[in-house]
């Protein structure tokens, strides 16, 4: 897994990376957002809407932790070993929007996304135990990989998805 030297160098891999990442979908039209592709195992819309499911994700258990409340990882309901289901929740919440929508919102989420992370101290990011939701897992990471694993790493991933899906249509 990358690392990063500072908090700094890992705000400005996620903007690098969501920047290439939204840009792949500039030429693609609303109506086919929700197209399968072969050999592609998600639509462009359920791509960024895992995306901004995740991001969303991170922040609601920050959100629920500093508010007192406990925090059930990753959903109440639903194991670690379900993903899938996790997955389709983030794909319902954003089904009905267009994907020039999506676009817009994942634009807007990194922003509020990287402002939230920004508030971090060093200390908190890259310490197990800077937050009680980031080791609420037996792998006891620190906030900065649920950052990077959530958002820089995906980022990467699909993008070579979606350019497969242009490439297929």
């Amino acid at each position: 897994m990358q690392e990063y030297k500072n908090k700094a160098a890992l705000i400005a891999e996620i903007n690098k990376t969501a920047e290439a990442f939204i840009l792949e979908f500039e030429a693609i039209p609303d109506a086919d957002g929700d197209t399968h592709i072969e050999g592609v195992d998600r639509t462009p819309k359920e791509m960024i809407a895992y995306q901004l499911g995740w991001m969303a994700l991170i922040r609601s258990w920050d959100a629920d932790e500093l508010a007192g409340k406990e925090v059930i990882t990753p959903v109440p309901g639903v194991k670690w070993n379900q993903m899938a289901l996790l997955h389709q929740k983030f794909y319902d919440a954003h089904c009905g929007k267009p994907l020039s929508e999506l676009r817009k919102l994942f634009a807007e989420t990194i922003t509020d996304f990287i402002q939230w992370f920004d508030c971090f101290a060093e200390e908190e990011v890259f310490t197990s135990g800077g937050r009680k939701w980031a080791s609420s897992t037996p792998s006891n990471w620190p906030i900065w990989k649920w950052v990077h694993i959530n958002t820089v790493a995906p980022f990467k991933s699909f993008r070579s998805q979606i350019r497969k899906w242009k490439k297929a249509r």
